[in-house]
């Protein structure tokens, strides 16, 4: 005899078990969210929305740690659309792992909140008049354009200049953290930083 799955597509049973799901992942337990994908799939949960969640938890949980954890989420993601069930979970079940298995950082997550933030809390000025489309006709009479410096001209195709509006001058949103790809990130940037204060 079968046993009962213990899940409602619609009440708190449904929220609970896709909860536990994305815990899992960003918990890094391959086994946890295998289990909690079954169980989802056993119950007839749309794949679908168990697919848009796997996108999600990639780029919320994993993000520039691993950027292959969104490539592979949302391939998984048009693969199902592709070839449908039941096939289509063997796919949702190598994204799931992939991303339980993946180095974690919310760093994205957390940059993105800030920034969004400082729109909703600051008056964050105009664009820099260097950084200003120059295209149009007219532009250049009003100095659009005006003293912007060509990073591919320089070497390591990077020179240091203005980017942002004036009254967020020196902000830092994005922090990489210490794991996987962001390790990489980390150092890159602070050689940059270092370049700027050589020249400076």
């Amino acid at each position: 005899q079968q046993a009962p799955v213990r899940y409602d597509r619609e009440g708190d049973m449904h929220y609970d078990v896709t909860s536990a799901f994305i815990k899992s992942m960003r918990g890094s337990d391959p086994d946890a969210a295998l289990h909690w994908l079954a169980r989802m799939l056993k119950a007839g949960e749309d794949p679908r929305f168990i697919a848009r969640r796997i996108v999600i938890c990639a780029a919320e949980d994993v993000g520039l740690a691993d950027p292959l954890a969104l490539v592979v989420a949302e391939a998984a993601a048009r693969g199902l659309e592709q070839v449908g069930m039941p096939e289509g979970r063997l796919l949702l079940a190598e994204a799931v792992l992939y991303i339980a298995c993946a180095p974690k950082s919310n760093s994205v997550y957390r940059a993105l909140e800030e920034a969004m933030q400082d729109i909703e809390d600051r008056d964050t000025g105009d664009v820099p008049p260097h950084l200003r489309d120059s295209h149009y006709s007219g532009a250049k009479k009003l100095g659009h354009g005006k003293g912007y410096l060509y990073p591919h001209n320089y070497p390591r195709h990077y020179v240091d200049q203005q980017y942002l509006p004036d009254p967020l001058q020196g902000r830092v949103y994005y922090r990489p953290s210490e794991n996987g790809r962001e390790k990489q990130i980390r150092a890159w940037l602070s050689s940059l930083k270092a370049s700027r204060n050589e020249e400076s």
